[in-house]
């Protein structure tokens, strides 16, 4: 019989999120690697206290950025952070075995994905096949960019938009109604800027 393990309130779960943010920017990280008798403690199970679905970007690694240890974060990476079968999938097991109270659609600055579908939608850029059909997730959030921006602000205003369009997909899934209604889980929406080393939560989205 196993023991009933207690979530982290959504609340707590984003001020760890946050304050582990400030400890990476500050260069005050706790994390330094992981003794074999931690990963020991980590057989009989896992308990992260949130989940977040981020870009596969080299750059932006969710552990580090948050300051988290193994087994603190169930993290879904696909590149441009998009809602596929897969994700979607990946996103319900965390609410249903995991009990994650805390959802975050992490994008960051200067995505490629999120570039190459501004590039296909502006300038009629086409891709090799698989890419194409991961743009074509993403061009619903960049389908209205002002051709008139200067190309730095294009990708900044669809970066956030692509984050927007992600917690939609995820707010208007059935479970995600019921759940959100319910007050049981939060969402948010958060972009990271690889230059500062901020992650900045999104307003009106939670």
């Amino acid at each position: 019989m196993h023991d009933v393990i207690e979530s982290v309130p959504a609340d707590e779960a984003l001020r760890r999120l946050v304050a582990g943010n400030n400890r990476f920017q500050r260069g005050e990280s706790h994390w330094s690697g992981i003794t074999p008798d931690a990963l020991a403690d980590l057989t009989t199970g896992q308990h992260p206290f949130a989940t977040i679905l981020g870009c596969s970007d080299s750059r932006v690694p969710p552990e580090i950025i948050f300051d988290a240890g193994v087994g603190d974060l169930f993290v879904v990476r696909v590149a441009g952070n998009i809602i596929s079968t897969e994700v979607a999938g990946s996103i319900q097991y965390a609410g249903a075995h995991l009990h994650t109270k805390l959802f975050v659609v992490l994008g960051h600055e200067g995505c490629g994905a999120v570039h190459a579908a501004i590039q296909t939608v502006l300038h009629g850029a086409r891709h090799k096949s698989r890419i194409h059909l991961l743009v074509e997730s993403i061009i619903p959030a960049v389908g209205e960019i002002d051709p008139a921006l200067a190309p730095a602000a294009q990708l900044s205003l669809a970066v956030e938009r692509n984050v927007r369009w992600s917690m939609r997909q995820i707010a208007e899934s059935p479970e995600g109604r019921a759940r959100l209604a319910g007050g049981d889980v939060t969402l948010v929406g958060a972009v990271y800027e690889i230059r500062s080393g901020r992650v900045r939560i999104l307003d009106g989205e939670s």
